[in-house]
């Protein structure tokens, strides 16, 4: 007989509490058919990789799932490597509102700040 012990694997990104409560009000405002928030890292911009945050209707088999207190939140599975080890924020100022990313894989992004590169 193998004793086989199963350990939890940490999510790739770590929501900060005004993430979380970012994916709540979207999710209270989401159209009918969405499941939940995801995030991807399509290529855009000067640098080559951008966050992007959008609805999603239906599970993908390989992308990451992290269950928060205000629904449920996907990781595209391309983008899982590029974003190991992230924070993800939601940060207001005066000026701006938006999600916020450090993510210890970046080694550098363009000058206006929509783009990354790893």
């Amino acid at each position: 007989m193998t004793d086989t012990k199963t350990r939890t694997r940490p999510a790739a990104v770590t929501l900060t509490a005004n993430a979380e409560a970012r994916i709540a009000k979207l999710m209270a405002d989401a159209p009918a058919d969405a499941i939940g928030v995801k995030l991807s890292t399509p290529r855009r911009g000067c640098s080559g990789l951008a966050y992007s945050v959008d609805y999603v209707t239906e599970e993908a088999k390989f992308d990451e799932k992290i269950e928060t207190s205000g629904g449920l939140f996907y990781i595209d599975s391309a983008s899982v490597l590029y974003l190991i080890g992230s924070v993800m924020d939601w940060v207001e100022d005066d000026f701006t509102a938006g999600f916020v990313f450090n993510n210890p894989n970046a080694k550098g992004a363009c000058g206006c700040g929509e783009s990354f590169t790893i």
